[in-house]
Formats: structure tokens, C-alpha cells, sequence
């Protein structure tokens, strides 16, 4: 592709240098940079990537764009035959050469975008299942997983920038996908990291607080994901799918500007809802009530939490082209998503149930325990819950986690999670204020490993042990490094030397 042709879709404010340049690739990482990539050198909120623009050039960079007047005026100076944009908007750049370099494959591809403080991941998983069911190829891109039709790799991001967005879903069109379920966090709609990409149906779950470290105030949060609605840098979604029973769900129905709405809930409001719900540990049952009519659904997922994530599933599903009769027969067949209410192998031979979750956050830790509640336990059955808190993140929600935690748990285990430059035990004080505000007996027990065997150890016939906060993810972050750490793996561990027979 030529230089020109690259930059044709860009907001370009001037341009230098030769015009004659064959472009192969596109890079934001000088370390990634190949000879013939165009290096887009861009300011971000901890580093600046006009620093590595010699970093670039080393590696073989052809061509640069900039976001800094500076850089630029240096560059014709020094190299006045080297191919250089100078633009506004780094990111904005980033996204547009990227679109042209890997062939517009977002205009090939129909996208179903998921945004909400919890069940992103889930809503999108079951989405992704329910398009497959009906012979359809597609692209998933979440924080567990991102999938190109039968290839499964692991994420590095939620949402990554959008270079890298773009270039798998010009692996999916070469794959003969047609469809991208993907979801979008706060932090990529604000940052525009999904900037350009045509949103054909976006998906609202609910917001409780979280993340308030980066976005500051609940109403900055609620705007952020807001975005999705109105369209970043392109237009609005044809059709937007939102959660009524969320406490702000009717204020992101008035930031959508698309043309089809389409809302759900388990209460009296929502077009689409579920009634007559009947729940049980891999059994879910409801009637799915729509302007369309009403079909049973049953499901192998569990929880009230999972009745809401269903409908948002089936509701974009709908939106996709799938009668109500493909969606009911998809949710007899849909798979648990891994992290969230994984029942560890083994654990029910034990006479109690081990759970790993990825609930970290105080709505998604009382939603994890009242499924606890409905699905398992009976007389004399205790809930035990394991948490802990990020460090780096917000403060606020510490007691808010604790409180959350102790208020319907028989014990809590209350021990690390990822605390990155902060001290383990300052993290664990401020969430035991929330804790010993409900008067539920608790340990604390800092190192993760050991805590986990508390939790387990303290399980008797009946119980059920919630190991919540990290769910899918495979390390632990500290302050000097990250060490390998698996929730699963811990509790099989614990369970082998109970003589539990743990099988795969």
C-alpha cells in the first residue's frame, strides 16, 4: 500500500517528505516495529511515544505520524525526506491508518459490542455461543479470551488499542468470519481506542462503582461508558440492547441516537423480560416475554445473575437475526464461562462445593453470594467467601467489598488480590472496616495460597466455599513482580490433600 493511500482516511493537519512509500504494517511499539511500518508516535496518560520515534526509525520504520507540532518541525529538519503526518489526535490516527493498512475489515464484519460494570465477559461468551449455533463464524474479543473462529488464544486486554482490534479482525475476515462480539471497557471508549469502529448492536449490563481510580466520579464512569451509545467515531449502533433493572439504565437510554431500542429486565420493566424464573445449581428455567411472543428458555448456567446476562445474550441475538425459537434451542446448549461460578472439579465429592469467581467489586461479591444462597445452600449449608482487594485501584470500595462480603457470608476469608505497589495488609485493613461493620466471623490470612486453604479446610458437608477476585486470570501481581497463581489450581491442590479425587 502507498504511503498516500495509507494516510488518505487520517486527519492529517500537514504532511512532509516523500510521498512514494510502500507501507506494510502499522505499530505503536517501537520494539514491534518491522522494516516498512508506518510508526504512529502518540502521547498517553503515562508515556509518550514521540520519545521512541529514533527507536522506530532504527528498526525500519518508513514512515512516522505524529501528534506533537515539535516532533514534527524536528523531523523535516533533520530528515526532510522522510514520509511524516502531523495530526491532532494520536489515537484517532492510530485507528484510521490501521483501518486503511488492514483493509477495512471492520466494514466487512457486523459488531456486537457489550459495555457495563459486570457481565461483559459472560453476556459475551453466551452472545458469541449463540451465533455459533446457528452456523455463524465469528470473532470474540474479552478479557479471558479472544477467539477467531475455532482458534482460541488468551487476552492480554479487555479491549486493546486499536491497531491491534483491527488486525484481528482482518485475521477473522480471512478466516471467512462474519460477525465480532467484543467487549468495551470504560477505559476504551474514553481513551477512543475503539475509535471508527461501526457498532451494529451495543449492549448495556449495569454500572456500580468501580474503576473510580481512573475516571474519578461515578458520572465521568457513567459518561465513558455513555460513549458507546452515541457512537466513537462512527455512527450510533443500529440497535442498542439495555438492562432496565440497572439503576442506570434508563439514563443510557437517552444517550442513545441509534434507531432500534431494545430493553430487558427480570422486573415489570423491560421489553424483553423474564418471569416465572426457576432456579437451581445448572438449571435455569424462565419464560423469555417479548413483543415477538413468549418461549420457554432453559439453561445449564446458574443464578438469578445469569438470568440477566441471558437476556442481554438473547436480546442481541435477536437483534442479529436469530428467531426465538434459535435463541430458546442455543440456551439449552450454552457452556459456563471460565472464572465465573466455576465449580472446581472434585469439590462436590468433598460433600461441599468449591467456586471460583471473578466477582471484585461489592455488587458483583452480593450477586456471587445470593447465587451461593439460591443455588446450594440448603439446612445447615454455610456460605464461606475469600476476597481481597486490588491495590493501585479505588480506595473507596474496600469497606464497600467488605461490607458486601460479610453481610450474607457465614465466614470470611479476607486475604490478597493482585496488590501491586501497595502494602497487603493496608489493602486487607481497609477492607475489614466494611467486614466487622456486618459482626461476621472473618480470618485474615495475607498470603493468597494459605488463605485458600482456610477457606477450604473450614468447609463441611453442605457448604460451599466462594474463592471471589480473580477468577480466570493466572498471576499475582505484587509490588517487586508478578508470580504465577491460579485459583483453580490452589483449590485442586487443597483438595488432593483431603483425598479428594480431582478429576479433569
Amino acid at each position: 500500500m502507498q504511503w498516500v493511500e495509507a494516510i488518505s482516511g487520517v486527519r492529517v493537519l500537514e504532511a512532509a517528505g516523500s510521498r512514494a512509500i510502500d507501507v506494510r504494517g502499522v505499530q505503536y511499539d517501537s520494539r514491534r516495529v518491522t522494516a516498512g511500518d508506518v510508526f504512529v508516535a502518540m502521547k498517553g496518560g503515562s508515556s509518550d511515544g514521540n520519545r521512541f520515534i529514533d527507536t522506530a526509525m532504527r528498526q525500519g520504520a518508513a514512515a512516522i505520524i505524529t501528534d506533537s507540532a515539535e516532533t514534527f518541525a524536528a523531523l523535516r529538519e533533520r530528515q526532510p525526506e522522510l514520509a511524516v503526518a502531523l495530526v491532532e489526535h494520536g489515537r484517532r490516527a492510530l485507528a484510521e491508518v490501521s483501518a486503511a493498512v488492514f483493509g477495512r475489515p471492520e466494514q466487512t464484519l457486523k459488531l456486537s459490542a457489550v459495555t457495563g460494570t459486570n457481565g461483559k465477559t459472560t453476556t459475551a461468551f453466551l452472545l458469541e455461543q449463540m451465533l455459533r449455533s446457528v452456523g455463524r463464524k465469528s470473532v470474540l474479543m474479552g478479557t479471558i479470551e479472544t477467539h477467531i473462529g475455532d482458534q482460541v488464544r488468551e487476552s492480554e486486554h479487555t479491549t486493546p488499542e486499536s491497531r491491534d482490534v483491527l488486525a484481528v479482525f482482518a485475521e477473522g475476515v480471512r478466516a471467512g468470519c462474519t460477525e465480532v462480539v467484543m467487549e468495551m471497557s470504560s477505559h476504551a471508549l474514553e481513551q477512543e481506542r475503539v475509535w471508527g469502529l461501526p457498532v451494529d448492536v451495543a449492549i448495556f449490563t449495569n454500572l456500580t462503582q468501580d474503576h473510580l481510580d481512573y475516571h474519578g466520579t461515578m458520572e465521568a464512569y457513567f459518561q465513558a461508558k455513555a460513549r458507546i451509545f452515541a457512537g466513537v467515531g462512527a455512527l450510533p449502533p443500529r440497535v442498542a440492547v439495555i438492562n432496565l433493572d440497572s439503576e442506570y439504565g434508563d439514563e443510557m437510554c437517552h444517550e442513545f441516537r441509534g434507531a432500534t431500542l431494545m430493553t430487558y429486565g427480570m422486573g415489570e420493566f423491560g421489553n424483553y423480560r423474564a418471569e416465572n424464573v426457576s432456579l437451581a445449581l445448572g438449571d435455569t428455567r424462565f419464560d423469555f416475554v417479548t413483543p415477538e411472543g413468549r418461549i420457554a428458555m432453559h439453561s445449564p448456567l446458574s443464578g438469578r445473575v445469569n438470568v440477566e446476562n441471558l437476556l442481554a445474550a438473547s436480546c442481541a441475538a435477536l437483534a442479529r437475526g436469530l428467531t426465538l425459537e434459535q435463541v430458546a434451542h442455543a440456551a439449552e446448549m450454552l457452556h459456563q464461562v471460565p472464572g465465573r461460578f466455576q465449580v472446581v472439579p472434585g469439590s462436590k465429592a468433598a460433600g461441599f462445593f468449591v467456586v471460583v469467581d471473578y466477582a471484585h467489586t461489592d455488587d458483583a461479591l452480593r450477586n456471587l453470594i445470593a447465587l451461593a444462597r439460591e443455588s446450594v445452600v440448603g439446612h445447615g449449608g454455610r456460605a464461606i467467601t475469600l476476597f481481597g482487594c486490588g491495590g493501585d485501584r479505588d480506595k473507596t470500595k474496600r469497606p464497600k467489598m467488605g461490607r458486601a462480603a460479610g453481610e450474607d457470608s457465614d465466614l470470611v476469608v479476607v486475604t490478597s488480590d493482585n496488590p501491586r505497589s501497595e502494602e497487603p495488609m493496608t489493602i486487607i485493613n481497609e477492607a475489614l472496616l466494611g467486614v466487622r461493620e456486618t459482626q461476621t466471623t472473618f480470618i485474615v490470612e495475607e498470603d493468597r495460597r494459605a488463605a485458600i486453604e482456610v477457606a477450604i479446610r473450614s468447609a463441611k458437608p453442605g457448604d460451599i466455599v466462594l474463592l471471589a477476585g480473580k477468577g480466570h486470570e493466572k498471576v499475582q501481581i505484587f509490588a517487586d513482580g508478578t508470580v504465577p497463581f491460579d485459583d483453580v489450581a490452589e483449590a485442586e491442590r487443597v483438595l488432593r490433600e483431603l483425598k479428594v479425587e480431582v478429576s479433569k
